[in-house]
């Protein structure tokens, strides 16, 4: 089973993600990381890990009460705070904005990995994730390791509620646009919930 990277910048995402998002979603940004981290390792994709971790430990932190926003989308939201994070990290600006673009881009269809590999992994995380898409992409035992380590709880339904109500309240947003799509029914087929 893969660690976490132990820098002072993961140690502290770690623990605002764990302050501020519920057991579910905490072990859902866990997952993510896990997940693009081994796929990553697996199909020999470059990544800064520590980008990589802060951005899983935030990417959905526009969806808490306390940074959900009425006026943007929860994942440009979420890159606000990572901005404003690695700011107090003592990030250069150009690793801020970084950190901002992968979590934005987690929920693109697609993130190109030659120029993004952090938001291509992160995107794809998410979305095995989320909604089940390629599941079976997990390298062998790294599933079975995470979900026992980091399970599910309540995601699936938490998410659904999540999503959909930022695609009520935002409607032009990818989270409106996935709601019109039928992201409810692929959350509640998700193979990594049997």
């Amino acid at each position: 089973m893969m660690d976490f990277p132990d820098t002072p910048a993961c140690r502290t995402a770690l623990e605002v993600a764990t302050e501020y998002h519920t057991p579910s979603l905490l072990n859902h940004s866990i997952r993510a990381y896990l997940f693009a981290a081994a796929y990553g390792r697996e199909h020999g994709i470059g990544f800064d890990d520590e980008l990589l971790f802060v951005s899983s430990m935030l990417h959905d932190i526009g969806l808490t009460p306390q940074f959900d926003s009425h006026t943007v989308p929860f994942e440009e939201a979420g890159g606000h705070v990572a901005w404003v994070f690695g700011a107090g990290a003592g990030w250069p600006v150009e690793r801020r904005v970084r950190a901002a673009e992968v979590i934005i881009r987690h929920m693109w269809d697609q993130v190109d990995v030659e120029q993004d590999p952090e938001g291509h992994l992160l995107e794809l995380s998410t979305g095995m994730d989320i909604s089940g898409r390629r599941t079976e992409e997990i390298p062998a035992g790294v599933r079975v390791d995470v979900l026992a380590r980091y399970p599910r709880l309540d995601i699936a339904k938490e998410f659904t509620a999540c999503v959909t109500e930022q695609g009520a309240r935002k409607p032009d947003s990818l989270a409106g646009r996935f709601v019109r799509a039928g992201i409810a029914d692929h959350i509640a087929a998700n193979p990594l919930d049997r």
